[in-house]
């Protein structure tokens, strides 16, 4: 009995040892110190990453999170949960984006940190600094850019947040290799840029869906090397003009879904989502008023990925589905698909089993 007293408590005193203050520059440049790794964390978005970079172990320090980003994912939600029951009692603190984040209920789990997402920490304005006075460091990461500096830097953050410093330079090293073999292979065969648009197809076929700038599927249609029609039109995300869609022809069209969306003929992609259900949706969008001229749509070219596998350190099979897309016969040698699943075959405890690319 004394040999396990002794043992447990070298055990607790390693642990705590082990936590050192720590302080390191997020996305935003700015310095943040706090108990490295942290235990006590608030997971303000990218949940699925805090999981795969700091491992499952990492959920037993999470104290809080905005779960809406995980739960509109509603089958990825299920099927963590089924797995990982707890992950439904983890305290939620809202959403920024509806005015029902609660500073208070942040503050009142004694977090050691709150990660947020630069959109969150943008749109919280004042309350950033009553976390702060409230004695919460707040530290900023960022896959909505979806550029390689900032997947790379997030990623090494969360690692040093979970104590997976190791685990992240990994993931971080792999998404660097994966996006150079892209641009590299472009920059050497040096083809013509064939337009794209992308939409983000819930709302259905009769109703222009969101369509993305400078970041997110905007910013992968660049990286994998298209010429992204919405870039002069739409910063961010937007509508674009049915007109302009048809003015500027793109040459590939993507879909993008969730498991769910408004109505019967809603793009739908993901978890659970049988690949003829995925393709039938994705056919529907080629009867919208005049899209029968654009060039997408008269060569089949079109093609649906799934929304929830962007902004986030795992769509770098996301940015070879589309460099594949564009570019057939360069990226023939790639399997977008098989990417996606051995990612989380080897850095996360679930298996997804769904569509979550496909094409007409």
């Amino acid at each position: 009995m004394l040999q396990k007293i002794v043992s447990l408590a070298a055990l607790l005193f390693a642990s705590l040892s082990f936590a050192q203050t720590t302080t390191v520059t997020d996305v935003l440049d700015r310095e943040v110190t706090f108990n490295a790794p942290a235990q006590r964390v608030i997971v303000g978005f990218y949940p699925e990453d805090y999981m795969a970079i700091g491992t499952e172990a990492a959920y037993d320090k999470v104290v809080g999170m905005s779960k809406y980003i995980w739960q509109a994912r509603s089958a990825n939600w299920e099927m963590y949960t089924q797995y990982r029951p707890s992950l439904a009692d983890i305290p939620g603190i809202g959403r920024v984006d509806t005015k029902t984040f609660s500073v208070e209920k942040v503050i009142s789990l004694n977090p050691d940190i709150i990660m947020l997402a630069d959109w969150q920490f943008k749109g919280l304005g004042a309350d950033i600094s009553r976390l702060e006075a409230a004695g919460i460091p707040v530290l900023v990461v960022d896959y909505n850019a979806q550029t390689l500096e900032r997947h790379v830097k997030s990623t090494q953050l969360i690692g040093v947040i979970t104590g997976q410093q190791e685990r992240a330079a990994e993931i971080a090293d792999q998404y660097t290799k994966n996006m150079t073999l892209i641009t590299e292979r472009l920059a050497k065969a040096n083809l013509p840029k064939p337009r794209i648009y992308t939409e983000f197809g819930a709302s259905g076929v009769n109703e222009i869906g969101y369509t993305f700038g400078k970041n997110m599927w905007g910013a992968i249609a660049t990286m994998a090397g298209g010429d992204n029609i919405s870039a002069p039109y739409i910063e961010w995300w937007g509508k674009l003009n049915p007109e302009q869609i048809l003015a500027s022809d793109p040459q590939v069209i993507v879909v993008t879904g969730y498991e769910t969306g408004n109505g019967d003929d809603a793009m739908l992609m993901g978890q659970g989502v049988d690949k003829n259900v995925a393709q039938a949706r994705l056919a529907g969008f080629k009867q919208r008023v005049g899209w029968s001229s654009l060039s997408g749509v008269q060569n089949n070219r079109m093609f649906a990925a799934y929304h929830g596998a962007c902004r986030t350190i795992m769509d770098g099979a996301m940015v070879q589905f589309y460099a594949k897309a564009l570019y057939p016969e360069l990226f023939s040698d790639l399997d977008p698909e098989a990417a996606y699943k051995d990612f989380y075959k080897k850095y996360l405890p679930v298996t997804p089993e769904g569509t979550f690319m496909t094409q007409l």
